[in-house]
C-alpha cells in the first residue's frame, strides 16, 4: 500500500510541475486569464493532495495507522486529483485543444466531493482505537 501511494505521490508530483510551469510559461500567452487562473486551480489541489498522500504513506508505516480508513482516504485523493484537477486541466485548455469536454463540468465538484472524502477518512482515522 505505502508503495502504491508513494508511486502516485511521484507520478501527481512530477505531472504538478510539469503543468505548472505550462501554465506559467505558455498558457498565459494562449488563454485568457480566467482559464489559465482554472488550470491553476487544478496544479494547486493536485499539489495540495500529493503532499497529503504523501503523508498518507508515511503514516501507513507508522503503528496504529494502518487502518482501512486511511488507505481509503488515500484512494479519495487519488481518485479526486484525476477527476477534479484532470477536469479543470481539460476544460481550461479545450480552445487550444479543439476538444469539447463541456460534459466535464459536473466531473469537477465529484472530484472535490472525493477530495473531502479523503480528509473525512483521515478525521475518522483519528477516532479508531489502536491495538
Amino acid at each position: 500500500m505505502r508503495t502504491t501511494f508513494l508511486r502516485w505521490t511521484a507520478i501527481f508530483g512530477i505531472l504538478a510541475v510539469i503543468f505548472g510551469a505550462f501554465g506559467a510559461h505558455f498558457l498565459e500567452s494562449q488563454l485568457g486569464p480566467s482559464r489559465v487562473e482554472t488550470f491553476n486551480t487544478g496544479v494547486r489541489y493536485q499539489f495540495y493532495h500529493t503532499l497529503a498522500l504523501f503523508l498518507l504513506a508515511i503514516l501507513i508505516q507508522l503503528d496504529g495507522w494502518r487502518f482501512t480508513l486511511l488507505r481509503w482516504a488515500g484512494y479519495c485523493f487519488i481518485i479526486g486529483v484525476i477527476t477534479f484537477s484532470g477536469s479543470l486541466y481539460l476544460l481550461s485548455t479545450s480552445p487550444m485543444t479543439g476538444l469539447e469536454v463541456k460534459w466535464l463540468g459536473p466531473i469537477t465538484p465529484l472530484g472535490g466531493t472525493f477530495f473531502i472524502g479523503g480528509w473525512l477518512l483521515l478525521l475518522l482515522c483519528t477516532f479508531k482505537k489502536t491495538n
